[in-house]
């Protein structure tokens, strides 16, 4: 059967050909890309600087990447309403939805500033417990400029979905692209250069997320573009439509946060291991993130596509495209992995890993490589298209489930009862990729996730 027929509708013509489609995937791929290679590269440099340096920029990420799946969060809300809106052809409600978005971010970021700048010590405290006082010197001057970058990140993510909810990926790809460089030209001559250490590291990134943020927001001024935000204090709070966007932001941010924590948990069980097991794993956490990074791009792809096919009522479509771009993230997964094989020996060797460890990192790449192509995208790629269609709760009580019942309890289980060494961890996340790519299989056939009422 051919899928105009399966899916009832006219090919000639959809809303997005493949060469929109691609347009937008692609930008977004590379954007992807870079940011998790100039995060590597960034490590690096800090690294330089000395054990107790590194430890203590470690233990703010640790707080940073719950902050930024919290941004991120609002920035799939900003998406999914403002595609919701370009779809009705509705120009006037997707601005003023973009406005809202902009002053919600904004408050809430603002607020997560000031908490953070007059309780970063205490934070870290209570978080880490006692640490080297060195160490805990770095991370509190580290989480001060961090901190004041919060508001930047924040607008620059909702800036950025915004553009993406019309169509345009590659502004915010093409800014991400040159504020990563100044972010590492930066730690370069601060850090290096004028030798300001941890502080250096942090001043680049607060120059960069402002960079970023104020480049964006002059963008998004133009009144050629599809959604304007400009004259910002002509912006007034509306409640119901903030309601809306909160709707979407909380069970993502929820959903992410307890990610963040899963993977805490199960980094406190491989602590257990020994020094091989957590090199191993620490080294195959990269690799496997890097091979995932095409099928993200998809997912974030697919929300606006299919934010705008559920705004304009072409239910049918929103369904063909979440089957199309998950087939197209199957290929990609599969080369990525391949890929990330091939690499695996060569990078344990160049990242002079000892003999064991550099063992376990390729046995768990050789074994992600053969389940992550089979279970990978039907686990999480049809899940973004059914948030953008306003199915979060689902997608939220799916995930958090399946994460600490298999990735978490699961791991611990084969660790601590059967002795298990880091393989355990990818069993359970084998797992928890299976039974939720089943759950959510099930859900886009039921057809209630299109029941859904977004805009």
């Amino acid at each position: 059967m051919s899928k105009k027929k399966l899916f009832n509708i006219d090919k000639n013509d959809l809303m997005f050909n493949n060469k929109v489609l691609f347009a937008l995937l692609i930008p977004i791929v590379i954007e992807q890309l870079l940011n998790s290679f100039m995060g590597m590269v960034d490590t690096m440099m800090v690294s330089n600087l000395g054990s107790q340096a590194i430890s203590g920029v470690s233990l703010v990420d640790s707080v940073n990447n719950l902050i930024v799946q919290l941004f991120s969060a609002m920035a799939t809300g900003a998406a999914i309403i403002c595609s919701h809106y370009i779809g009705m052809k509705d120009k006037k409600g997707a601005n003023k939805a973009a406005r809202q978005v902009v002053l919600t971010v904004a408050v809430i970021a603002i607020v997560i500033t000031i908490i953070g700048l007059l309780f970063r010590r205490p934070i870290l405290s209570f978080i880490f417990g006692k640490v080297e006082q060195d160490v805990m010197d770095n991370a509190v001057t580290y989480f001060l400029y961090t901190a004041l970058s919060y508001p930047f990140l924040a607008l620059f993510s909702a800036g950025s979905a915004i553009f993406r909810s019309c169509g345009n990926s590659r502004y915010p790809m093409v800014v991400s692209i040159i504020s990563n460089l100044i972010n590492v030209t930066g730690n370069a001559i601060l850090m290096f250069g004028l030798n300001m250490g941890v502080a250096g590291a942090a001043i680049s990134t607060l120059v960069s997320r402002i960079f970023c943020m104020v480049v964006i927001f002059i963008a998004l001024s133009k009144p050629k573009l599809e959604i304007v935000v400009s004259q910002y204090y002509t912006i007034r709070p509306d409640f119901k439509l903030i309601a809306s966007i909160l709707a979407i932001g909380v069970p993502s941010g929820i959903e992410n946060s307890m990610f963040q924590f899963g993977k805490l948990a199960i980094q406190s069980t491989v602590s257990t291991m020994g020094t091989a097991a957590i090199a191993a794993q620490a080294m195959t956490n990269i690799l496997e993130n890097v091979n995932g990074i095409f099928g993200i791009g998809v997912g974030m792809c697919l929300m606006t596509v299919v934010g705008q096919c559920m705004g304009a009522g072409r239910k049918e479509e929103a369904k063909y495209y979440i089957v199309k771009l998950a087939g197209i993230a199957e290929v990609g997964i599969i080369v990525s992995c391949l890929l990330v094989l091939a690499l695996v020996k060569p990078i344990t060797m160049l990242g002079g890993m000892e003999p064991e460890s550099a063992k376990m990192c390729i046995e768990m790449v050789g074994a992600i490589t053969i389940a992550k192509p089979l279970v990978w995208v039907l686990s999480f790629v049809p899940a973004y298209g059914m948030r953008a269609a306003g199915d979060v709760k689902f997608s939220m009580i799916t995930s958090i489930i399946t994460m600490w019942g298999c990735r978490v309890a699961l791991c611990i289980a084969l660790v601590r009862i059967f002795n298990m060494g880091p393989m355990a961890v990818w069993y359970g996340m084998f797992a928890d990729w299976t039974i939720r790519g089943i759950i959510f299989t099930t859900r886009y056939f039921s057809g209630k996730w299109m029941k859904k009422v977004i805009a």
